[in-house]
C-alpha cells in the first residue's frame, strides 16, 4: 500500500465536486493547473476568478517534503511555532550533506560519522513531531519522492526548488523556503501569487539520440532563466502521451531553471505503468477512476492559445540532442553547432570529467540508456577518454540497476558511483587539485551549471546534457563530439561509431531493494527529546527578529552593488558551506562572498564606509551591526536565482541588512525575504541602478503608509553631498506587510498558534 493513502483517497474524493464548481465559476474549460489550483483553495471559491499573475491566494498542500540541508532552519523554525505535531504528512531526506569523494561505501560511511550530530537532530525532530525520515544513503529526495509520494493531482511543497520534479506524476510541486514549509506543518494557509500559465505542445516522438532532458533544454533556451517567473508550465500533446513519467519529472525538474513556479503534464497511461511499477496500484486505481479530471478540459488543449498566456510548439520528430552551458543553463546549444561555438568562445574542448545522474537524471530509463553505450564502448573496444561517474538517484534504483548488470558495465567502461545522494550536484565533490582553479570542461547530466557551482572552481566550465549525451562525450573526451555523425579511433585503430542508445522505460524484472532506507516516526514522542548543545558548531537554536521600529529606515549604507548574475549560489554558497546551515551565526559568514562587487568587478571584497577599509562582505556587514547600523543590498536582474535556500535570506537578516533593492527577483527568493521582515524592493525605473555610489547612506521614507501598490522612496545620499531620490516598487499584499511590521512571518505564527 501506498504512503497515506487514505488522505489521497479523501482528495480524489473532493475532486469531482470541487472542479466542477471551479469551472462554473470561471465560466470556461479549465486547465490542468487551474484545476489542482482551485481543488486545493484553503477557503471556499471565491466570487469571481482569481486574476493570473495579480491575485494572491491561500492553499492547503497536501504534503511537505525536506532535504537535509533546508530541512535543518525549517525544523528549528517549526520549533518555536508551538505545535505537538505537523498537520499534514512531512519527510525529511538526508541527501545534501554526502560528499562525493571516491565510491559510494565509503563516501557514505565518513557522512555518517562526520554528520552524526545533524542526523541525530532530524531523526530526533521528526520522531518528536510525526515527519517520516529517510537515512542518509535513501536517495535523493525528488526521486525518492517521485518513487514513493507524488500522486496525480496532488499538490505539494519542498524546501528545494526542485522540488517541481514530482509535476512528473502530474502534481503540482513547489519549491518554497523553511518557513513556508513551517507554515503548512503548522496547519496554516500557505500564500501564491496566482500564476501565470505557458502551454508548451509537444507533437511527434523522440528518436534516436534525442531524449526528454533536450526538451527542457531546448525550453530554458527559449524562455531563459526568468522567463518562468511567476507561471507555471503545462506539457500537452500527444509528444507529452509518449514520454515516460521519469522523462516528464526530468522536465519538471529543470523547470527551475527557467524560474518556473513549476511544471506539470496530465495523468496518462506513462504514470499510471510507474505508479503499478513502484508499488503504488492503489493510487493508480484511484487516480483511474477521477482520470477525466487529471488533466485540462479537451477544449483548453484544442485551442491552447484560448487558455494559456504563452504557447510554445515543439516538434519531437525535428529535436536534435542540446547542451547547455557554460556558466549559465539557458545557453541552449544544439550538438551540431557545439563545436562552432566552442571555437568563437575559446571554450576548452577536452573534456574533464563526465558525469551522470542527480535528482534530474536518476531513473532507470537514464542509466539503462546510458549504460548501452558503455557496454558498447566496451564491446568496441573505446576506452572512455574522460573520468566518468554515476550518482544514483535512489537505492532503489541502484539496487535495481546493479542486479541488472548496468553497474558492471559502467565499471567495465572504467566509472565511479558515488553515493545515492546529491554530490557533485550541489558543490559536494572533493573534485582533486580544482582549489588550483585550472581552466576546464565538465559535461554533466545535472541541472544547473553556475560558475563555482560543482566543484568551486570559477574556471571550470560545466555544459548540461542529457546522460547518453554526457556518456558519449566522456567516452570520446571531446565537447565538439557529435554522436550523430562523427565516428572514434579505438584501441585497435578502427574508425567505429557509436550506435544510438537504447534503454527500457521501467526494469523488465520489476524494481528491488533490500532496504530503502525509511524510518516511521516514533508512536509515541513524548519521551523524544531534541538537544541542541549550546557549544554546538552545526546547530543553533534560533532567536525571533525583531520587530520593525515604527519609523523610516534612516542613514542605511551600501553594503554591496552587485554586478550580473547572482544567484542563492553567490548569496549563501552551498558545498562546504553545508555543514554549517543549522547553525545560522556560522553560515552567515558566507553572505554574498560570491557576489561580484560592481565597483571593483572582485568577489568578497567592499568598501566599510566606517573605516574606509576594503574587506570581507560579512565581516563588513558585522561592523555595521555591531555600531548598529543597517544596511542594503543592490542587485542586478533575476536575483536570487536558483535553489529555494531561504539562508539567502536570512543570513542578510541576522546580520542587520535591512532592504534588498534590485531590477528584479526570482520568486521563491523575494517570497522568503519577505518572509524574514526584510524589505524586498524593485528599481521602479531600472536605470537608477547606474545611480547607485560605494559611500552611499541611504534612506527609505514612508514606511508609516507601506501599502500595495504604493511606491516607496529612497534617497541616496552621496559622499560630495549630491543626492538621487528614486522610487522602489514592490509586491507585498496586506498579510506580507504585516510580516515585515512583525518582523518576521514566524513571529505572527507564534503568536497565533500561542494566544
Amino acid at each position: 500500500m501506498a504512503f497515506d493513502i487514505e488522505m489521497i483517497r479523501k482528495v480524489y474524493a473532493s475532486f469531482p465536486e470541487r472542479i466542477a464548481a471551479a469551472r462554473k465559476m470561471v465560466g470556461r474549460p479549465l486547465t490542468l493547473t487551474e484545476k489542482i489550483l482551485y481543488s486545493h483553495l484553503s477557503e471556499a471559491l471565491p466570487a469571481k476568478p482569481f486574476v493570473r499573475g495579480l491575485s494572491y491566494v491561500d492553499f492547503h498542500p497536501d504534503r511537505v517534503a525536506m532535504q537535509d540541508a533546508t530541512a535543518q532552519m525549517a525544523l528549528l523554525q517549526f520549533m518555536q511555532a508551538g505545535r505537538k505535531t505537523v498537520a499534514v504528512p512531512s519527510t525529511v531526506h538526508c541527501d545534501h550533506l554526502i560528499t562525493a569523494k571516491s565510491e559510494a561505501k565509503e563516501d557514505l560511511e565518513r557522512a555518517i560519522r562526520v554528520n552524526q550530530e545533524v542526523y541525530n537532530f532530524l531523526t530526533s525532530v521528526s520522531n518528536k513531531y510525526g515527519l517520516g525520515f529517510w537515512k542518509p544513503g535513501a536517495g535523493i529526495i525528488h526521486q525518492v519522492v517521485l518513487e514513493n509520494y507524488a500522486f496525480p493531482g496532488g499538490m505539494m511543497i519542498g524546501t528545494d526548488s526542485h522540488t517541481v520534479n514530482a509535476g512528473g506524476l502530474g502534481m503540482i510541486a513547489i519549491g518554497v523556503g523553511g518557513a513556508d514549509a513551517c507554515d503548512v506543518m503548522a496547519g496554516l494557509p500557505w500564500e501564491l501569487k496566482m500564476p501565470k500559465q505557458i502551454g508548451v505542445r509537444l507533437t511527434g516522438k523522440l528518436n534516436g539520440w534525442a531524449s526528454a532532458k533536450d526538451i527542457i533544454l531546448k525550453v530554458a533556451g527559449i524562455l531563459t532563466v526568468k522567463g518562468g517567473t511567476d507561471k507555471v508550465v503545462e506539457y500537452f500533446g500527444p509528444g507529452a502521451e509518449s514520454l515516460s513519467c521519469t522523462g516528464k519529472g526530468t522536465i519538471c525538474n529543470m523547470g527551475a531553471e527557467i524560474g518556473a513556479t513549476t511544471s506539470t503534464f496530465g495523468y496518462d497511461l506513462a504514470m499510471e505503468r510507474y505508479l503499478r511499477a513502484t508499488g503504488r496500484a492503489d493510487v493508480a486505481d484511484l487516480a483511474n477512476a477521477v482520470k477525466q479530471h487529471l488533466t485540462a478540459d479537451a477544449e483548453v488543449y484544442a485551442d491552447p492559445s484560448k487558455y494559456f498566456d504563452e504557447v510554445i510548439e515543439i516538434n519531437l520528430d525535428e529535436l536534435e540532442p542540446y547542451l547547455n552551458g557554460p556558466f549559465t543553463p539557458d545557453r541552449a546549444t544544439p550538438i551540431s553547432k557545439m563545436k562552432e561555438e566552442a571555437l568563437k568562445n575559446n571554450w576548452p574542448t577536452h573534456v574533464e570529467v563526465g558525469l551522470i545522474g542527480s535528482c534530474t537524471n536518476s531513473s532507470y530509463e537514464d542509466i539503462s540508456r546510458a549504460a548501452s553505450l558503455a557496454k558498447q564502448a566496451v564491446d568496441k573496444k573505446l576506452k572512455a577518454k574522460s573520468k566518468f561517474t554515476i550518482t544514483p538517484g535512489s537505492e532503489q534504483v541502484r539496487f535495481t540497476i546493479e542486479r541488472d548488470g548496468f553497474i558492471k558495465i559502467f565499471h567495465e567502461m572504467g566509472a565511479s558511483v558515488f553515493a545515492n545522494a546529491c554530490g557533485p550536484c550541489i558543490g559536494m565533490w572533493d573534485r582533486k587539485d580544482a582549489d588550483k582553479q585550472p581552466k576546464n570542461t565538465i559535461v554533466h547530466s545535472f541541472n544547473r551549471n553556475f560558475s563555482k557551482r560543482a566543484d568551486g572552481n570559477p574556471n571550470t566550465h560545466a555544459f548540461v546534457g542529457s546522460p547518453e549525451l554526457v556518456t558519449a562525450i566522456a567516452i570520446s573526451g571531446d565537447l565538439c563530439f557529435n554522436p550523430l555523425t562523427d565516428t572514434l579511433i579505438n584501441e585497435e585503430g578502427k574508425a567505429v561509431k557509436l550506435d544510438p542508445p537504447t534503454g527500457q522505460e521501467l526494469p523488465p524484472k520489476g524494481f528491488a531493494v533490500d532496504d530503502a532506507g525509511f524510518l516511521a516516526p516514533a508512536k509515541d514522542s513524548s519521551s523524544v527529546q531534541i538537544l541542541v548543545k549550546p557549544e554546538s558548531d552545526r546547530l543553533q537554536l534560533l532567536a525571533p527578529f525583531a520587530a520593525w521600529e515604527g519609523t523610516d529606515l534612516k542613514g542605511l549604507k551600501l553594503l554591496i552593488k552587485a554586478k550580473g548574475k547572482c544567484t542563492t549560489d553567490h548569496i549563501s554558497m552551498a558545498g562546504p558551506w553545508l555543514k554549517y546551515r543549522g547553525h545560522l551565526d556560522n553560515i552567515s559568514n558566507n553572505m554574498l562572498i560570491g557576489a561580484v562587487n560592481f565597483f571593483n568587478d572582485k568577489t568578497d571584497t567592499v568598501k566599510n564606509q566606517l573605516t574606509g577599509a576594503y574587506g570581507a562582505v560579512p565581516e563588513t556587514q558585522r561592523a555595521y551591526k555591531a555600531a548598529g547600523i543597517g544596511s542594503i543590498i543592490v542587485g542586478d536582474e533575476n536575483y536570487g536565482e536558483g535553489s529555494s535556500r531561504e539562508h539567502a535570506a536570512m543570513e542578510p537578516r541576522f546580520l542587520g541588512v535591512r532592504a534588498v533593492l534590485v531590477k528584479s527577483f526570482a520568486r521563491i527568493h523575494e517570497t522568503n525575504l519577505k518572509k524574514q521582515g526584510m524589505l524586498a524592493l524593485t528599481f521602479a525605473d531600472k536605470n537608477d541602478y547606474e545611480k547607485i555610489q560605494e559611500d552611499d547612506s541611504i534612506d527609505i521614507v514612508g514606511l508609516n503608509s507601506f501599502a500595495p501598490n504604493i511606491q516607496l522612496t529612497l534617497m541616496f545620499n552621496h559622499k560630495g553631498g549630491d543626492k538621487d531620490e528614486i522610487k522602489a516598487n514592490h509586491t507585498y499584499n496586506a498579510q506580507q506587510i504585516e510580516w515585515f511590521k512583525a518582523g518576521g512571518a514566524l513571529n505572527i505564527i507564534r503568536a497565533n498558534i500561542s494566544a
